[in-house]
């Protein structure tokens, strides 16, 4: 069985700081391909998330509908969403 793609978006900033690693609302990461480029706290976050989708877990959805993680930074408060594209 072929594991799903995962895409992380950043969608909003809610902390006072710019992101540390220069992260910007927008960005998208491919995480089989960019995962690198992804900060290490929000990958620190992201993985568990990642886990569940690909081995047939459900996540719960926000109140927009989709799944959302934060960083950990406190002041900075970057929140992405995580999507399962099917193949």
């Amino acid at each position: 069985m072929k594991k799903p793609k995962i895409k992380i978006t950043l969608i909003e900033r809610k902390g006072e700081c710019a992101c540390h690693r220069g992260h910007q609302v927008g960005d998208c990461f491919d995480f089989d391909t960019e995962r690198g480029k992804l900060c290490p706290m929000a990958f620190h976050v992201a993985f568990p998330f990642v886990d569940i989708l690909r081995y047939g877990g459900n996540l719960p959805l926000s109140k927009e509908g989709d799944i959302r993680f934060c960083c950990p930074d406190a002041d900075v408060i970057n929140v992405f969403r995580i999507e399962k594209q099917e193949q």
